[in-house]
């Protein structure tokens, strides 16, 4: 019985091979594509906060719902019940991302939240953060 075996997705073990789309869509051609699971979950990720509740079709509960938040009061508890509604979500729709660490700092006088991402692609050894800022 191997101990620390890592999962390692086979579309990885094949460079030429797409697996997922690039944000943001501003390449000429059709899209951007990810040849690798840590960038395809990166970029899936960033589409997740991008994307408002109620925003996809036959999905109305996928998104992180924060350009909606902006215009809202913002406070400590608006913000902390934010994170843990995000949390939630990944949990929900990306069960192989294991959270290291979420931290959202809001600016309220420009109106702007600030969220910083830090986490961990399950039994892979993969990790990344992302960091977004909304105004």
């Amino acid at each position: 019985m191997a101990f620390g075996a890592k999962k390692i997705f086979p579309l990885d073990t094949k460079p030429s091979t797409g697996i997922g789309i690039a944000l943001p869509f501003n390449v000429p051609g059709v899209f951007k594509t990810t040849y690798t699971t840590k960038e395809t979950v990166k970029y899936d990720l960033i589409n997740f906060f991008l994307t408002n509740q109620n925003e996809r079709y036959l999905n109305p509960t996928f998104g992180g719902n924060l350009r909606a938040f902006l215009f809202q009061q913002i406070t400590s508890g608006n913000t902390e019940s934010l994170r843990e509604d995000i949390q939630y979500q990944l949990s929900v729709y990306f069960p192989m991302v294991v959270i290291e660490d979420l931290s959202i700092d809001s600016i309220p006088e420009f109106n702007q939240i600030n969220v910083v991402l830090k986490y961990n692609i399950a039994d892979t050894g993969l990790n990344d953060t992302i960091q977004l800022a909304f105004t």
